[in-house]
C-alpha cells in the first residue's frame, strides 16, 4: 500500500502521519500517534519512528537517536522497567510508580543522584557542581505522555510512542533554554545534558560528551527485539557549548578524571581476641605484587544492602562499587591493599575487584548502559595506571576466576553470568573483541553477536522454569555435534556425577564471549574445542557464527608426558618458602590435560604466595619462587600449568579478514 501524502503545515515543513510541532517560541503542542503503514517492514519500525519523531518534533535525527543509544542502546524491554523505572529505548523513568532514590547513608562526596548524607567530616556536594536552574529529575514519562497526548501507559509499552516522548522533551528542553529548534545538532548540548535528570555537572557533561560521540562515529545494531537501526557517521558534528568541570572526587579515592567518585571505606580491623580480621589485607602493589587481573562481579544484591556488608569487618570486601541506575562509582578500599573478593587468594593478591549492582537473572533491569560506561571508564583507567592488558585473559568475571582446590569448585560463584554483554563491554573498553585469523585457523575467540544469539536458560524466575529469550554471551557445549546429545560434564562442579543442565547459574558446559581454544575438529556447522581435557563441540554456522578465528600461542604437554596436572594458582616451589613458614599445598584441580590436548596461553606468570593470614601493621612480605606457569583458557575458568610440562605451540594462521568482527553487527 502506498503511504498517503503528507498534510503541510504553515512553516512549509511536510509532516508525516501525525500533524508538526508548530513554532519555535511556544511549548509543543500534544501530537497524535497513527499506526504504521504496510510499507513499514517489522524490523524497521524503530527505524521509522526515530526519523518521523525527529521531523515531527523538529529535533535532529542524529541527537534523537543518540540520546536513544547512550540510553539504552536502542532495546525497548516492551513493558519491563529498568531498576531506575526506566521504560523503553528512550528511558523515560515513571516517576509516579519510581520515586526517587534517598541519599546513601555514609558515603563521603556526594554522587550523581544522590547527595552526600557524608560520613563524619566528609565534604558536602558543591552547590556550584549542580546544573544552574534545573531540576534533577529524569527524563520523564508522566511529561512526556502529556505532550504527546499519549496514554502514560502506551509509553511504557509501545516503542514507537516511547521515541515521541523522549522528543518531546528534547524539544521542550530547548526551547526552555530559550534556544532555536535547529537542525544542527550542534545546538543541542545543553539540551542533551539535561536529558538523564543528573543534577552533578561533571557526570551531565560525560553523557552529552558520549551522545556526542555516537553522532560523529555513527552505529548500527539488531535490538534485543529483533529491530535493524542503523545512524550514520557525522564526523565533523562538534557541539556549541562543552562544559570542562572537572567531577567531584572524595579524598583517597581513585578514579578517571571524567567520573565523579565516592568513598565509603572497608574497615580492616581486628574481630576478636582470637586473631581473627577483617574484611581485607594490607598490601603495597604493585611493588610488592604486579596486579594482573580486573574481576568483574554483581552484587546479586540492592547496592545499598551491599554497602552495608562492605562496612561489616566479618564480611568479604572488594574495591569498587557501581550503581545500576546512573553508573556512579563508590570506592571501599585502595587499589594497593588485597582485597577478599573472588574465592582464590592467589586471585586477590594479583586483582581488583568491582562488583556491579545487578542480578545476572534480571539483565534487562539492572544490566544499564550507563552502568556499562561508567564501568568500562574505571577499567580503562585501571588497566592503564596498572599495565594491564585489556582481553578476556586479564579483564574477567567472577564466574571465570578458577577455584584454588578440588573441593571447592562447586562454592565458586557464577557472576555476572551469560547476559553480561562482553563484547560491547569491550567496545566500550576500546578493546574490541574480533577475527585475528581466519576462519578455518586451529584457535577460535568465542563472539556470538550477543542480541541475536538467545540460547535456551532455565531458573531465572524459578527453578527449572525457561528463562525470558534474551541475548547472551554464552555458547553451549555438547559432547557430540548434536544438540540433542548430552553436555559436557564438569567432575569438579558436580563431583557427585550429577548432569550439566540448562540453569542459569550451571557453568559446567559453557564459554564466553572473548575466551580463546584451540580447535581440535570441525564438522559442517560444528566445532569442536580443548575444553577441560576433552573434546567440546558447540554449534558455530558460517551464516551466524558463535566464534571467529584467533592466532595465539598453546601449550602441550611435553613429549614422553601423558599427562599434566592443572592448578587454580600458581605457588612457588618448596625451597622459596623462608625458614619457619609452612608450605601451601598445591591441590591440583580434578581434572585431565592429557597428551595431544592443546590449551591457548597469554603466557607466563610468575608464581607466588602471600601469607596474609594476621592482623598486620604493615604488609606482609610476600614469597616468590623461582618457577613460572602459563595460564590457560581450561574450559569457563582460567587455570594454571608449569612452564616446565608444557611445551608452547603456535597457530597456523590462515588467510581471512583479521581485522573486522565476523558473525555479529557494528556496535559504537
Amino acid at each position: 500500500m502506498k503511504r498517503p501524502t503528507a498534510p503541510r503545515v504553515p512553516n512549509g515543513r511536510v509532516c508525516r502521519r501525525t500533524a508538526c510541532a508548530i513554532g519555535s517560541a511556544a511549548l509543543l503542542a500534544p501530537l497524535l500517534l497513527t499506526p504504521l503503514t504496510d510499507d513499514d517492514a517489522p524490523e524497521q519500525r524503530l527505524q521509522v519512528a526515530f526519523t518521523d519523531a525527529a521531523h515531527d518534533f523538529h529535533v535532529p535525527r542524529s541527537v534523537l537517536m543518540s540520546v536513544s543509544y547512550v540510553q539504552t542502546r536502542w532495546d525497548a524491554h516492551p513493558g519491563s522497567p529498568s531498576v531506575a523505572g526506566g521504560y523503553g529505548p528512550m528511558h523515560l523513568v515513571d516517576t509516579s510508580r519510581f520515586p526517587a532514590a534517598s541519599p546513601t547513608p555514609g558515603v563521603q562526596g556526594g554522587g550523581a543522584l544522590q547527595p552526600s548524607a557524608g560520613a563524619a567530616g566528609a565534604p558536602a556536594a558543591r552547590p556550584d557542581g549542580v546544573l544552574a536552574g534545573r531540576s534533577v529529575k529524569p527524563a520523564d514519562l508522566q511529561r512526556a505522555a502529556r505532550l504527546t497526548d499519549a496514554p502514560a501507559g502506551r509509553l511504557r509499552t509501545d516503542a514507537t510512542a516511547n521515541v515521541r516522548g523522549g522528543a518531546a522533551l528534547l524539544a521542550a528542553t530547548q526551547q526552555q533554554l530559550g534556544k532555536p529548534l535547529s537542525d544542527n545538532p550542534a545546538d543541542w548540548w545543553e539540551a542533551v545534558e539535561r536529558f538523564p535528570g543528573t543534577p552533578d555537572v561533571s557526570s551531565a557533561a560525560t553523557y552529552a560528551n558520549d551522545v556526542f560521540s555516537v553522532i560523529r562515529k555513527g552505529a548500527h545494531r539488531t535490538t534485543a527485539e529483533g529491530q535493524e537501526v542503523s545512524l550514520a557517521a557525522s564526523p565533523s558534528v562538534r557541539p556549541h557549548t562543552v562544559r570542562t568541570e572537572k567531577p567531584q572526587h572524595a579524598k583517597g579515592t581513585e578514579c578517571p578524571a571524567e567520573v565523579a567518585c565516592d568513598w565509603l571505606a572497608a574497615p580492616y580491623e581486628e574481630i576478636d581476641d582470637d586473631g581473627d580480621y577483617g574484611n581485607h589485607d594490607l598490601a603495597d602493589r604493585p611493588r610488592d605484587q604486579k596486579i594482573e587481573y580486573i574481576v568483574i562481579h554483581d552484587t546479586e544484591a540492592k547496592l545499598s544492602s551491599m554497602f552495608q556488608t562492605v562496612q561489616d569487618p566479618t564480611e568479604a570486601s572488594w574495591h569498587y562499587s557501581i550503581r545500576s541506575s546512573d553508573g556512579h562509582v563508590t570506592q571501599h578500599i585502595q587499589t594497593k591493599d588485597e582485597a577478599w573478593h573472588s574465592g582464590n587468594q592467589y586471585v586477590n593478591a594479583r586483582s581488583i575487584g568491582i562488583e556491579h549492582e545487578g542480578f545476572l537473572r534480571q539483565p534487562g533491569t539492572w544490566f544499564t548502559e550507563q552502568m556499562y560506561r561508567t564501568s568500562a571508564r574505571l577499567v580503562r583507567y585501571l588497566a592503564k595506571k596498572y599495565d594491564i592488558p585489556l582481553d578476556r585473559q586479564h579483564i574477567f568475571g567472577h564466574d571465570n576466576v578458577p577455584s584454588p582446590t578440588g573441593d571447592s569448585i562447586p562454592d565458586m560463584h557464577d557472576d555476572p553470568g551469560p547476559f553480561w554483554d562482553w563484547r560491547h563491554y569491550f567496545d566500550l573498553l576500546g578493546a574490541p573483541l574480533k577475527a585475528t585469523a581466519g576462519p578455518n585457523s586451529d584457535m577460535v575467540t568465542i563472539l556470538p553477536d550477543y542480541a541475536t544469539h538467545s540460547p535456551k536458560f532455565t531458573g531465572c524466575l524459578k527453578p527449572g522454569a525457561p528463562c525470558p529469550k534474551h541475548g547472551s554471551s554464552a555458547v553451549r557445549m555438547y559432547t557430540r555435534p548434536d544438540e540433542k546429545a548430552p553436555l559436557i560434564q564438569d567432575p569438579g562442579r558436580h563431583p557427585d556425577g550429577g548432569d550439566s543442565t540448562l540453569d542459569v547459574d550451571d557453568l559446567g558446559a559453557r564459554a564466553s564471549a572473548g575466551q580463546t581454544f584451540a580447535v581440535a575438529e570441525r564438522r559442517g556447522d560444528w566445532t569442536a574445542v580443548w575444553y577441560q581435557g576433552r573434546k567440546a563441540w558447540f554449534k558455530n554456522p558460517k551464516k551466524q557464527a558463535t566464534a571467529v578465528g584467533a592466532a595465539g600461542k598453546m601449550v602441550t604437554p611435553k613429549e614422553g608426558l601423558d599427562e599434566i596436572p592443572v592448578f587454580g594458582r600458581a605457588l612457588p616451589e618448596e625451597d622459596a618458602y623462608p625458614e619457619g613458614m609452612e608450605e601451601e599445598p598445591e591441590a591440583p584441580l580434578p581434572y585431565h590435560f592429557r597428551a595431544g590436548q592443546r590449551y591457548v596461553t597469554e603466557g607466563t606468570i610468575d608464581s607466588s604466595f602471600v601469607p596474609r593470614s594476621a592482623f598486620v601493621d604493615s604488609p606482609e612480605p610476600v614469597v616468590k619462587g623461582d618457577e613460572t606457569y602459563y595460564q590457560i583458557q581450561f574450559d569457563h575458568r582460567i587455570a594454571y600449568v608449569r612452564a616446565g610440562d608444557v611445551d608452547v605451540v603456535g597457530s597456523a594462521v590462515t588467510a581471512g579478514p583479521s581485522s573486522a568482527p565476523q558473525g555479529g553487527s557494528t556496535d559504537n
